[in-house]
């Protein structure tokens, strides 16, 4: 018997939950662009379609639409979208992406990170491709930058160089606000998609 795709699962649910909210009052909440079909929402510096009927996402990369239903950018942006507040906004103070949740949590951030290593090899292309995104430089980490996200929610990502002693660590920072944007949990498929446009503009570089 077939194992059924979890990712799968909450992907069609996440769409089928938006489609049950009233669209107008979610164009006013986020200040959207939209016509008959699709509603038009900006996430790292490119355009998002959002199809009214379906729930299925596209973007426009160079000037072309492309498929974005995979899991990260589906759970991320919908949860925006849908259950973002009314009365958000930016505390413009950072606070670090484990202190937002349970002890339990910590685990998934300890541990050789193979990101953290892919980007110290790659420091320059690594560096690029924050600036590609839009990435504001930071004093804190050996290569940091604040990263909009989307709705001007910032994402701060901090590369800390190791040595012969230490590995090389990958940290991110949230708003303190975040949670009036997005859920804990979507902090993780925002985090997943974050380094997947990293990966994507650094390939694209050489």
């Amino acid at each position: 018997m077939e194992r059924p795709d979890n990712y799968l699962l909450q992907t069609r649910q996440a769409k089928r939950t938006f489609l049950t909210y009233d669209q107008d009052v979610l164009i006013r909440k986020l200040r959207l662009e939209a016509d008959r079909d699709h509603l038009y929402i900006p996430m790292l510096r490119e355009t998002y379609r959002l199809d009214r009927h379906t729930g299925d996402l596209s973007r426009n990369h160079r000037g072309q639409w492309l498929d974005a239903n995979s899991h990260p950018e589906v759970m991320t942006l919908l949860d925006l979208v849908c259950d973002c507040r009314e009365d958000r906004h930016l505390a413009r103070r950072w606070k670090n992406m484990n202190a937002f949740g349970l002890m339990f949590h910590q685990e998934l951030l300890e541990g050789t990170d193979p990101w953290a290593a892919y980007f110290q090899e790659h420091a320059p292309a690594f560096r690029a491709a924050c600036i590609a995104l839009g990435g504001i430089a930071l004093a804190v980490g050996d290569i940091a930058y604040a990263i909009e996200l989307f709705d001007g929610l910032p994402v701060a990502v901090q590369l800390w160089l190791g040595d012969e002693e230490f590995p090389p660590n990958l940290r991110f920072l949230w708003d303190e606000n975040a949670l009036m944007y997005i859920r804990y949990e979507t902090m993780y498929f925002a985090k997943a998609l974050l380094l997947s446009r990293l990966r994507e503009e650094m390939e694209s570089s050489q």
